[in-house]
């Protein structure tokens, strides 16, 4: 019973982390935004704000393992539907949250004077309320545990 207790505490540690990083990373592009810089989040791309980026991937790719693991040591079948279902949601919202990165990337490489067409910016606010969304019912979903 202690691993699974670790097991969560990691779990929890990184959803925490990847909360507070999407946190820096909304409130960087808000500054930004509010500081004349319409390139919808590209100057959290800055060097210094690469390590929110950096955070957020590393816990994206630690909840699979931590979370099969957890599931692994309670003993619950891997065909659940709302494992299933949780297996799904995190696979569209890490696809959204990977586009999300490459269309800021992309923006961040425009002329230091180019505008963002509005639908360039659609697409970045679209896919970052995709992503979000996704990691809410992600967390509802996984807390609530409909066994």
């Amino acid at each position: 019973m202690n691993t699974l207790i670790t097991l969560k505490a990691l779990h929890i540690a990184a959803t925490v982390l990847l909360l507070a990083s999407i946190g820096v990373v909304v409130w960087r592009a808000i500054s930004a935004w509010r500081a004349g810089d319409r390139r919808l989040f590209a100057s959290s791309l800055d060097r210094p704000w690469y390590a929110a980026w950096a955070v957020m991937a590393l816990c994206m790719l630690s909840f699979p393992v931590s979370g099969w693991w957890m599931v692994h040591t309670v003993g619950w079948p891997l065909g659940q539907t709302w494992l299933l279902g949780g297996a799904c949601l995190y696979i569209v919202g890490a696809l959204a949250w990977v586009w999300l990165l490459a269309r800021v990337r992309r923006l961040r490489a425009m002329p230091a004077g180019g505008e963002p067409t509005a639908g360039q910016q659609r697409w970045v606010m679209g896919l970052a309320a995709l992503a979000l969304l996704v990691l809410i019912a992600l967390l509802v979903l996984m807390t609530a545990k409909p066994v």
